[in-house]
């Protein structure tokens, strides 16, 4: 076939702006994204472009045999990600992932943008040490007692690894906390850091190790075994500091033949903490999961039956704004799995959005076959 007369073949970065602008309105949220970075030109036209909806809650899933996929449940669709990283946490477009060589990268998911965070090893402490053992093989962690260096016996590698992100698109700004499996200390840098600083989970005698994390903004909420809540202020220019302590004790429930029970918390828009019991249970008919929320008043734990015009995303244990218009829904819980931050031996993944006010979960056929390893909600938005 001829080319026909006047047209440059494959000059399609040459394509004028009203056929491109039509082509760019008709993509979805993440094909969008991906088209705007084909060159200067595309970018340039998709900044003059009523793109796509922007928020909808999305799914970033690995699967058993090492591959990632993105999935949108208000369409339907998977989009495949290829990719060497592991993920470990999101916020908005942006996700904390590790790379082969056990560094951590702050990368955006629809772009090539990237920020290279300082090596694992580089822990300002007096008390721990992390040696880098070379190639795949890990770290191996020590104890500092009067300029002596004490091996803790603990070899690490990037699989032990759990962290939370927060990004704020505006300013720019970031907080990344993460620590290695059992370890009793969290890291953390925010931006413009060389090394990470040092916060140690085990603060008081009756505290316990560590159960959750949560991070919002620069305020980093820790959960303990023994029903501890400390919220720390990470915005100082060298360390951190203590905003409060309160003690939590865990709610147990009864009355149910329970198979499995994460007790959680979360931190609404307003600052609220609550807890977020997740209970798999069986009756001679049914397998069934529920959620039963409480927050604290003076010294008493008070049911919370609503959440109002807000949702829950339990993987970052926060709650944002309801948006009909993004796929946001209200007075629901979107969940995953309940040992985010700290794996239990045996983790089951479980997709799916409970409604608080039906008592209802809704889940997504096309997830059904899929033998996932892990997944994770996240907000583009």
């Amino acid at each position: 076939m001829e080319t026909p007369p006047n047209c440059d073949r494959g000059h399609w970065s040459e394509l004028p702006m009203d056929l491109l602008r039509c082509l760019l309105e008709r993509l979805s949220f993440v094909d969008f994204h991906c088209a705007k970075m084909v060159c200067s030109n595309w970018y340039l036209c998709s900044k003059q472009t009523l793109g796509p909806k922007v928020g909808s809650p999305m799914l970033i899933m690995s699967q058993e045999e090492g591959s990632y996929c993105l999935y949108n449940p208000e369409e339907d669709t998977f989009y495949e990600a290829k990719s060497n990283y592991r993920f470990l946490g999101s916020s908005g477009k942006w996700f904390l992932v590790v790379d082969s060589r056990s560094d951590l990268h702050i990368i955006n998911v629809f772009s090539n943008e990237r920020i290279r965070l300082p090596p694992l090893e580089t822990v300002k402490s007096s008390l721990y040490k992390i040696e880098r053992l070379g190639g795949d093989k890990g770290f191996n962690e020590f104890i500092i007692i009067e300029h002596e260096k004490f091996s803790s016996g603990n070899l690490v590698t990037a699989e032990d690894l759990r962290a939370v992100l927060w990004v704020d698109e505006k300013k720019g700004d970031y907080f990344v906390v993460w620590r290695f499996e059992e370890c009793p200390y969290l890291r953390f840098c925010k931006k413009g850091d060389v090394h990470y600083h040092e916060i140690s989970t085990r603060f008081d005698v009756q505290s316990g190790g560590l159960k959750d994390v949560v991070l919002k903004g620069n305020s980093l909420y820790v959960q303990t075994e023994h029903g501890y809540i400390r919220h720390l202020d990470l915005s100082g220019q060298h360390s951190f500091e203590d905003v409060w302590v309160i003690n939590w004790h865990p709610v147990r429930m009864g009355g149910y033949r329970i198979i499995s029970f994460s007790n959680n918390f979360a931190v609404t828009t307003s600052g609220e903490v609550l807890s977020v019991l997740a209970i798999t249970s069986e009756s001679s008919f049914e397998r069934n999961r529920t959620f039963h929320l409480y927050k604290k008043q003076d010294t008493k734990l008070i049911k919370v039956d609503s959440l109002g015009d807000e949702a829950l995303f339990l993987d970052f244990g926060i709650t944002v704004p309801a948006d009909h218009t993004l796929g946001i829904e209200p007075n629901s819980i979107y969940f995953t799995r309940d040992d985010r931050f700290r794996h239990k031996r045996v983790s089951c993944i479980d997709i799916c959005v409970y409604n608080l006010a039906t008592k209802t979960i809704k889940r997504f056929p096309s997830l059904s076959n899929l033998k996932l390893k892990d997944a994770q909600w996240f907000l583009p938005s």
